[in-house]
């Protein structure tokens, strides 16, 4: 069977990326290789526009519309980074935009995404209770109703190339380092849209490369659906990870999980909150719960993950976007 991406789709995003996308830095740490035991790069998409990787995937599809789509406008449905990845994208691409948004979605989130589409005419947020009610349902229905095009938050091949970027970049930003290439790719997963698109660069430039994604220990439907051989679908998890409280993998990443993911471990909510801390304290970084699963399981060494130790380890840390007050609440719970 044939994968819902190839690695020249993940090149032709780079292309339409360029000049759009920031190409984010690769940070190191004495503290974190000494820690792990590893040779550690960070690849701090928290620094990308909007906070988070997301961008890459939303201004690719974005991109690609046609002149008729791109005057209707574009539709998605998201806790918070694909929103303002959406919002932001078509923004600067001329078209409106509309965010089904769950309404306990981070306060932070919430107002970034409605300040990129502030007079973007036909432009509008839609809240919905993400324990009671169907995202997708409501995406659907408001894509037929005003003729817009949905751009899932990561089932679709244009987000899962545009997010595969990240990978291709930090490659190459490694080897610009010293010369060299790395042994193991640690990634945030969710629905599956960036650990797809980056298996898809990594495997193909180094394909040694071990990928391996990571998921919170209260929302590890993937690890489950490996184990089973097929989608498991669970309630919606209750973690401070909310860019990773999807309920399954999709339809087109999980094939690509299946072929060239080496495994999915999973982080605890304390682990990502010292992590978080380790974040702010020793790299002065602000990185939100999401953005800290890949890093998390490497400093816990997670249950299943390969030894890692002598080992040269690209850790995609996510996104940044977390309300400041509430950042401060879960770094003081954790003293």
């Amino acid at each position: 069977m044939s994968l819902a991406i190839q690695f020249d789709d993940v090149t032709a995003a780079a292309a339409r990326l360029a000049g759009y996308a920031i190409r984010t830095p690769v940070l190191t740490s004495q503290t974190a290789n000494a820690l792990t035991g590893a040779q550690l790069f960070f690849k701090a998409e928290n620094f990308q526009r909007m906070g988070a990787f997301k961008f890459r995937g939303a201004f690719n599809a974005l991109s690609k519309f046609s002149p008729e789509q791109r005057a209707k406008g574009a539709i998605t449905y998201s806790s918070g980074n694909h929103a303002q990845a959406v919002a932001l994208s078509a923004r600067m691409l001329g078209m409106p935009s509309v965010i089904v948004m769950p309404q306990d979605a981070p306060a932070a989130k919430l107002a970034a995404t409605r300040g990129y589409q502030s007079g973007q005419a036909g432009s509008d947020v839609v809240l919905y209770d993400r324990y009671r009610q169907d995202r997708e349902a409501i995406g659907h229905q408001i894509a037929s109703e005003r003729g817009m095009t949905l751009i899932p938050p990561f089932d679709h091949p244009d987000v899962m190339a545009g997010q595969g970027t990240a990978a291709l970049e930090l490659i190459d930003q490694v080897a610009e380092m010293d010369g060299g290439g790395l042994d193991a790719l640690l990634v945030c997963l969710g629905g599956g849209g960036l650990i797809s698109g980056c298996a898809v660069a990594a495997k193909h430039r180094l394909p040694a490369i071990e990928v391996w994604g990571v998921e919170p220990e209260a929302g590890n439907d993937t690890q489950q659906s490996l184990a089973r051989g097929q989608i498991v679908r669970i309630e919606t998890p209750k973690t401070i990870a909310d860019g990773a409280q999807t309920q399954s993998s999709g339809q087109l990443t999980f094939p690509v999980i299946q072929r060239l993911v080496k495994g999915v471990v999973t982080a605890t909510d304390a682990q990502l909150i010292e992590t978080m801390r380790f974040f702010a304290e020793r790299m002065k970084m602000v990185v939100e719960p999401t953005g800290c699963l890949a890093a998390a399981a490497v400093f816990a060494r997670a249950a299943g993950l390969s030894d890692l130790r002598g080992k040269r380890v690209g850790v995609i840390v996510s996104g940044g976007n977390v309300d400041i007050a509430r950042f401060g609440e879960l770094l003081a719970a954790s003293v």
